[in-house]
């Protein structure tokens, strides 16, 4: 029995990007151009978690910033909302901002070390005029479970797990519809993986939110999302709800990269099975 069609939050049609190799440029002339993406048709259902899965050089981190116009695209069609933002200039980009966030995969890179974690949160909010900015980044950190107390403390004083909430934080702070999260517990052990997990479920819930998460990790992906997106060479090569693809692969690929990882269901009922302090994060 089919259920209702879910409203696709982006639509994505024959999306290509190519970008020239500076590496063969030649004396005279342009570079030669390098396909990343080829021709890609995608929808992000709204309100779900589309997760997008490929060996390294897959295309699959481009594709995610063309989503959210970091790049653009130099063919085919982006459509957030009804509205093709493919080639919108920055001015024009601007009210699309607050509704597309990004959480980066180190952390450490992405927080200025010369900043107090209340002031890395609240920097986007100043930016785009939000009243209250302070209120809401402290706002910010209870959702995240980190609590107020983490407000006056410094990136290095944090631990990889509770930086990639401090990242989290920034990501929900001005209240997005989509958020881009690109391999963000890779470098987590497994028990933070779970927590940072668990945490991703709970705030999509609860804020409506629509999610693009970039992974290698089959069985993160397993986990958290409802459909997931294989991609081999900039391209699509398998797409559909997660439990029906990771049940049947219909595509060579597919299989190869299920057979080649084990898939593990994450436990994470040791976070149930005691009360949680305040901060106990990683």
């Amino acid at each position: 029995m089919g259920g209702a069609r879910v409203t696709p939050l982006f639509e994505v049609r024959g999306l290509h990007l190519s970008l020239p190799n500076l590496n063969e440029k030649p004396l005279f002339g342009p570079a030669p151009r390098v396909h990343i993406l080829r021709g890609l048709d995608l929808d992000l259902p709204e309100g779900q978690v589309t997760g997008i899965v490929g060996e390294s050089g897959s295309g699959k981190s481009t594709l995610g910033r063309c989503l959210i116009r970091l790049l653009e695209p130099t063919g085919g069609s982006v459509t957030f909302a009804g509205t093709d933002i493919t080639h919108l200039g920055p001015q024009a980009l601007r009210p699309f901002r607050r509704d597309l966030q990004m959480i980066f995969q180190d952390p450490m890179s992405s927080l200025n070390p010369r900043h107090r974690i209340r002031d890395i949160i609240a920097g986007p909010l100043r930016v785009n005029g939000v009243e209250n900015a302070d209120a809401r980044a402290l706002d910010a950190l209870d959702r995240v479970q980190l609590g107020r107390r983490f407000a006056d403390r410094y990136p290095h004083q944090l631990s990889g797990g509770q930086r990639q909430r401090v990242g989290i934080a920034r990501g929900i702070a001005l209240g997005p519809r989509f958020i881009l999260a690109d391999e963000i517990v890779s470098g987590l052990d497994v028990s933070t993986q779970a927590q940072i997990i668990a945490l991703l479920e709970e705030l999509v819930a609860d804020m409506n939110l629509t999610m693009a998460f970039i992974s290698h990790d089959l069985s993160v992906i397993r986990r958290l999302c409802q459909r997931v997106i294989v991609m081999k060479a900039g391209e699509i090569v398998e797409a559909g709800e997660t439990a029906q693809v990771f049940a049947a692969p219909q595509h060579p690929y597919t299989a190869e990269l299920k057979s080649a990882i084990p898939l593990p269901e994450i436990d994470d009922s040791w976070l149930h099975d005691r009360p949680r302090e305040a901060g106990d994060v990683q």
